[in-house]
């Protein structure tokens, strides 16, 4: 009997998860994993939080009544070096970054596989809302949720091949009714347990104050300037704002004004309207090719820029050393540094990328 990891959230989506694959005929054991020492730092009951005190007790008693193990892995060392830090880092640079994709990659995945198979398991699996393929050209890949409101494959996309070939993903072959509606019947506890929100260890959502706190770095006032440089008042420090943003600016210039860049060298955040927030090129780096082995100038894909774009059709224009510059059909609106670019071919993830920045043609 192959046996498999259960990735356990303490929420519906895993806690289904597990049980399908038992149901399958895996021996399954269920892992929480403790990524945090304050439990104040999480989003607790009240919005599903994933990673605290909760989250385990939730766990352990989904995992008591499916007759399953349960066991509780210290990742603490991990997720701060890997997700905290990067977060932190990457907002005084200026950018915004996605940590959920950093914690797919090297917590969710690349440690607790490593941890999974050094105790005899042969795959480790998830609550997401995506499918795993092997295509006829040998490569795993993610396929979208049958449910597209509920996909997840954005979040993914940077997984490897080795990764891939060792996960499970049961959830994706339903939408979240079923989901639910599986688990009421199981009578599990956490049947009507709401959906996690935002970012786990901001459960306030106030990333700067967060930032400075954890950092003992007070942010540096700057200039709000316009395209042409022109100053048009103070702010905060750049990390209190993001590409697009339009409220808590503290301004009143008798027109809509946007977040269109940050330049964290010279401490200046630029406003501007909402139509020059639109772009057609970006160039984007840290790649990581997925149904595709390799990216080429010419090929054409659907392009996520974001984890609730609907997707836009764009062509490669110029490939480097672990970078691509690639031109949209039409526009795009706020095209953000940090965030990610996934690229689709149908419903198969081709690939992706780290964006770096938008740049004109």
């Amino acid at each position: 009997m192959e046996r498999v990891v259960v990735g356990m959230s303490g929420g519906v989506d895993s806690s289904v998860a597990a049980y399908l694959l038992k149901e399958a005929g895996y021996e399954v054991i269920g892992v929480t994993m403790q990524i945090w020492q304050q439990e104040d730092m999480f989003s607790k009951e009240e919005n599903g939080g994933c990673c605290g005190l909760s989250a385990v007790e939730d766990a352990r008693r989904v995992a008591e009544k499916l007759e399953i193990p349960h066991y509780v892995m210290n990742f603490r060392t991990e997720f701060q070096s890997k997700v905290i830090d990067y977060f932190a880092t990457e907002y005084y640079a200026g950018r915004t970054p996605n940590p959920c994709i950093a914690c797919n990659r090297f917590v969710k995945w690349e440690s607790l596989l490593e941890r999974s198979l050094s105790i005899g398991a042969d795959f480790i699996a998830t609550g997401h809302y995506a499918r795993i393929q092997k295509l006829p050209n040998q490569r795993y890949t993610l396929q979208t949720s049958i449910t597209a409101k509920k996909d997840q494959t954005y979040a993914l996309y940077n997984l490897t091949q080795e990764q891939l070939k060792r996960t499970k993903m049961p959830v994706g072959d339903y939408t979240k009714e079923e989901i639910r509606e599986i688990a009421k019947k199981l009578e599990l506890p956490v049947a009507k347990k709401p959906d996690s929100q935002e970012i786990c260890f901001v459960p306030d959502h106030d990333y700067a104050s967060f930032l400075e706190s954890y950092t003992k770095k007070k942010a540096e006032a700057g200039n709000f300037v316009d395209q042409n440089n022109k100053v048009l008042g103070k702010h905060k420090g750049v990390i209190h704002y993001t590409v697009g943003q339009r409220k808590g600016l503290g301004l009143a210039l008798g027109y809509p004004t946007f977040v269109v860049e940050l330049r964290p060298d010279t401490k200046e955040v630029v406003l501007g309207t909402n139509e020059e927030l639109f772009e057609r090129h970006l160039i984007c780096n840290n790649l990581n090719h997925m149904a595709v082995e390799t990216f080429l100038p010419g090929q054409e894909f659907l392009a996520k820029i974001r984890y609730n774009h609907s997707g836009a059709p764009c062509k490669i224009l110029e490939v480097g050393n672990d970078w691509l510059r690639l031109e949209f059909l039409e526009p795009q609106r706020a095209i953000t540094p940090g965030q990610a670019v996934v690229f689709y071919e149908g419903d198969y993830v081709a690939g992706g990328g780290t964006i770096l920045s938008p740049k004109k043609g």
